[in-house]
């Protein structure tokens, strides 16, 4: 097979990876199908249905609440624990199901249904708008309906992107400057007085994104959330005096929630149970006739699931409980169970039945949707035991029949003793089910998007196929690392811990480079071998930070007092600046130095140095600057200590000025070497490119940096003496693609990521963007998350092209000296010479850079269809499991990452860029 025949191979391969995630991803993420319209009361032989308690709600969320923040001692929110004490408000831990992000909650709270785990994405395209519920049954919609119906809201955009053309009066903020924690929160708050005084509404809902921020930033530990919950404890004290004192708020119901939590890391999206409890407490003065109040702050006992506190309910239920309430009927798709505590609101028993029975109609219209084959009419023959024995179906259909047979023999005198245990017995069992129940699939494109992937892993080893003569212990390895890891994608548990995979295969790595090595007898010394500093490195690298499910908040080395130390952090941080500012300073020299005489670095002229560092200067500290005011702004327990007159200077510069004056000067930096490279020629008027490739990098470093969070920036340092002693080794181009593969994934979780949705970092999202910009913010969104494998996929594209500006080939007398990126031809080459068959001196260097690149490539490509295909095949057989939603589902979107972005953009694309930049 020819080499161009083989190229088109290797295309078509990559061009079906993005085909196979599409059409996946279309029947994997459907949207969900909804009833449309509105939900009208249904005329029943109780009499009309109950009139509403409240005729207006204040319904306030404060982004990421979790339930202790209000409950526990160790909260602000004093006012409303005294609400609760006194019997004024009643509280609730509200259980989030995954994913446990703003718009999926949002949905499920307005409408009582279950969100799509489409929404994931959607939440994070901020300017998209086919998530909307216009066209859906919600309680906003409902009340809008009412006579005189009016709403406002202010707060988190997501809002208004849900409920377009919704709000007489709104003011939405984007949720995703994660960084501001005052302004965004300020926005709100400004609007309450006026408000409150306002009497032309029935609904006002705020949106507080503040203590969400701080959490991302610095974790629910930060010194800047006990001031941020006595913030919104103080919005509370004023709505609620507000209610006391205005005659048109006397009959008002206020909510305050969390639309999810967050867990040790600050982060959400996942299931743990930091996540899926959010807060949740009903507000009015008129509850002082329901209850005589509850402990609070309350302690949880030993016997307590963690962060449960008082009773849990389901988020969804929040719909049916207002639609009570406030006297409307239930939406049309809501799976929500109205709070029986609620019901003694009506004195009159036949009214709390009522209230049950019509949100027990609405579930069963649902449920019988769901389960058309089951018989939920016949009420004449006698039952068995209504229990889990039976298909979900069936039981359902089961427990409706009873409570047809109850009412039918009630004969028109309700008793709530006898009907209202079975009627929350059916709507909480249906909940459950329905709930759980799978997603509706498309099956058809689970199978024809797995098999793309397979298409694809079979035209690239079609396209390897000459290589597999050549049986080596490096690709034996490489099998290993990819079946291993196809195996794994199967197992819920090694999936959620995926970190530990890469960690030892790694290390397994490296001992087996030691071993490779250490026949040539480089070194005498057995501690300095390469080999062995990378392991070295390995371990340092692997405990900065704990992550994944199990480890999640175990010790490491960002949290250690070592580096929480400022002295000690900025130092290593400045060190990290300083090298990748040396570097920069000499390739700045190297393009200022005349062609001929400065081909090498030693040629440079000490002025010229000194010129090509002042060049640079500016960029690095402009760069450390935006860095310590970032930080002195997101988390001020990193910077104290330090000058104070040095901190308030830097605090007033302009975040957004700085990180714009950094990217324009990296693209500056970059364009200037190409231009001067692209000029330069050699002592024998050849063009002499050599240092374009690794300037290139370290610009590139240096954009990296600005995206990573200040406590990782040190490990860039270990990056650096890893790459250091990887181009020590006189590795193979397959030996190169191993190292890049495994470094690239290991320095993705050793930057604190996991496949978990909640350890995506938004913190860098907004980094000289102004305003948002869906593509500006969803690259600088990739860019912070995959800093570590961008690094490493462009180190092995530098490692496999002229690192040094070396000659590729130089002919002595003992033999050949070869440089790493081309020893994988070193066999072939002295074969052939000695043979007669090829003179090496007339070996054109074209003619050996295309085989390692496509090599390269095919290697890489290779993986991601590999991995692709077994997590699609994964997804699709355990479509029915337990964690389909919780840890598979995550993976998918990260595997999707993964192959798009990542290796089409920066293995095929950006990687390609950086091999042929080297070979000028």
């Amino acid at each position: 097979m020819s080499d161009h025949s083989r190229s088109i191979l290797l295309a078509v391969a990559n061009f079906l990876i993005p085909v196979a995630v599409l059409v996946f991803a279309t029947g994997f993420f459907p949207y969900k199908p909804f009833l449309p319209g509105l939900a009208k009361f249904e005329k029943l032989e109780y009499g009309d249905p109950p009139e509403g308690q409240f005729d207006k709600v204040i319904f306030m969320v404060v982004d990421a609440l979790r339930s202790d923040f209000v409950y526990s001692e160790n909260s602000g929110f004093k006012f409303t624990q005294s609400l609760i004490s006194s019997g004024e408000a009643i509280p609730f831990t509200a259980h989030a199901t995954s994913p446990t992000i703003t718009m999926p909650r949002v949905k499920a709270i307005t409408t009582g249904s279950i969100p799509s785990f489409l929404d994931v994405i959607l939440n994070f395209a901020e300017s998209d708008t086919t998530s909307t519920l216009a066209s859906q049954d919600t309680w906003l919609a409902q009340l809008k309906a009412k006579e005189g119906g009016k709403l406002v809201m202010y707060g988190d955009d997501t809002w208004l992107k849900l409920f377009p053309n919704t709000f007489s009066r709104a003011d939405g903020t984007s949720s995703f400057f994660v960084s501001d924690f005052t302004e965004v929160d300020n926005n709100v708050t400004r609007h309450v007085p006026e408000e409150l005084l306002n009497s032309d509404w029935n609904a006002m809902i705020m949106h507080y994104l503040g203590l969400d921020h701080i959490g991302h930033k610095s974790g629910p530990n930060s010194p800047n959330m006990i001031p941020k919950q006595t913030e919104m404890d103080g919005v509370v004290r004023q709505i609620y005096e507000a209610m006391e004192g205005e005659p048109h708020l006397e009959s008002t119901l206020f909510v305050l929630c969390g639309d999810h939590g967050m867990n040790d890391g600050g982060n959400h999206g996942g299931s743990s149970p930091g996540e899926t409890s959010p807060a949740l407490v009903f507000i009015s003065p008129k509850f002082k006739a329901l209850t005589n109040g509850s402990i609070c702050p309350m302690t949880l006992g030993q016997d307590s699931q963690e962060f449960e506190y008082y009773t849990k309910i389901e988020q969804s239920d929040i719909a049916p409980t207002l639609a009570g309430l406030l006297g409307f009927p239930v939406p049309l798709n809501n799976l929500g169970v109205f709070i029986p505590q609620f019901l003694s609101f009506w004195p009159n028993e036949a009214d709390q039945i009522q209230i049950l029975v019509r949100n027990a109609r609405q579930i069963n219209t649902i449920v019988k949707a769901t389960f058309p084959n089951s018989d939920f009419s016949s009420i004449s023959h006698s039952e068995g035991p209504c229990d889990g024995s039976l298909p979900s179906g069936d039981e359902l259909a089961c427990k409706w029949r009873r409570i047809l047979q109850l009412l039918v023999a009630a004969e028109g005198k309700l008793d709530p003793n006898i009907l209202l245990p079975p009627l929350v017995e059916f709507c909480k069992r249906a909940q459950d089910i329905m709930s759980s129940t799978a997603s509706n699939y498309d099956v058809s494109r689970l199978v024809s998007g797995t098999l793309a992937a397979f298409v694809s892993v079979a035209l690239t080893l079609l396209a390897m196929r000459h290589r597999f003569s050549q049986v080596s212990s490096t690709g034996i390895f490489l099998t290993l690392v990819i079946v291993f890891y196809c195996a794994m994608m199967f197992a819920s548990s090694y999936v959620e811990e995926e970190q530990n995979f890469w960690y030892w295969s790694a290390s397994a790595w490296f001992f087996y480079l030691f071993l490779f090595e250490s026949r040539k007898e480089w070194f005498g010394n057995f501690a300095l071998h390469p080999a062995v500093m990378l392991l070295a490195l390995l371990r340092v690298v692997r405990r900065w930070n704990q992550t994944g499910q199990k480890y999640a908040g175990a010790p490491d080395i960002v949290h250690s007092t070592f580096l929480k130390t400022p002295f000690i952090l900025w130092s290593l941080v400045g060190t990290t600046y300083l090298a990748i500012t040396t570097q920069l300073g000499r390739h700045i020299a190297r393009s200022l130095s005349d062609s001929r005489q400065g081909s090498t670095e030693h040629d440079i002229p000490d002025i010229t140095r000194v010129v090509g560092a002042l060049a640079v200067l500016p960029l690095g500290a402009i760069a450390l600057f935006f860095k310590l005011s970032f930080t002195a702004k997101d988390a001020p327990e990193l910077v104290q200590g330090m000058d104070g007159v040095l901190l308030s200077w830097i605090e007033g510069l302009s975040l957004i000025g700085l990180a714009r004056v950094i990217f324009w000067g990296i693209a500056a930096g970059m364009v200037w070497l190409v231009v001067c490279e692209w000029r330069k020629t050699n002592a024998h008027g050849e063009q002499d490119r050599g240092g374009l490739a690794a300037g290139l990098f370290d610009f590139l470093s240096l954009f990296l940096i600005t995206q990573t969070r200040a406590q990782n920036i040190p490990l860039y340092l270990a990056f650096r003496a890893q790459l250091f002693f990887l181009a020590h080794l006189n590795l193979t181009s397959v030996q190169i693609t191993a190292s890049s593969l495994l470094l690239s994934h290991v320095s993705f979780f050793a930057l604190g990521n996991s496949n978990a949705i909640s350890s995506i970092d938004l913190s860098n999202a907004y980094n000289g963007v102004s305003g948002y910009n869906v593509l500006a913010v969803g690259l600088l969104v990739f860019v912070g998350n995959w800093a570590g494998p961008i690094y490493w996929a462009s180190a092995g594209s530098l490692l496999l092209g002229e690192y040094d500006g070396a000659e590729v080939i130089e002919v002595a007398e003992n033999g050949f000296q070869v440089k790493p990126w081309v020893a994988v031809e070193r066999a072939r080459l002295k074969a052939e010479t000695r043979a007669g068959q090829k003179n090496v001196q007339g070996l054109e260097k074209q003619e050996v850079e295309p085989s390692i690149l496509f090599d390269h490539l095919a290697l890489l490509t290779l993986f991601t269809s590999f991995s692709l295909l077994a997590v699609m095949a994964a997804c699709t057989i355990l479509r029915t499991h337990l964690f389909i939603w919780t840890v598979f589902s995550p993976k998918y979107l990260y595997a999707m990452a993964w192959g798009l972005a990542y290796h089409l953009g920066i293995n095929v694309s950006w990687g390609s860029v950086m091999w042929w930049v080297s070979q000028w």
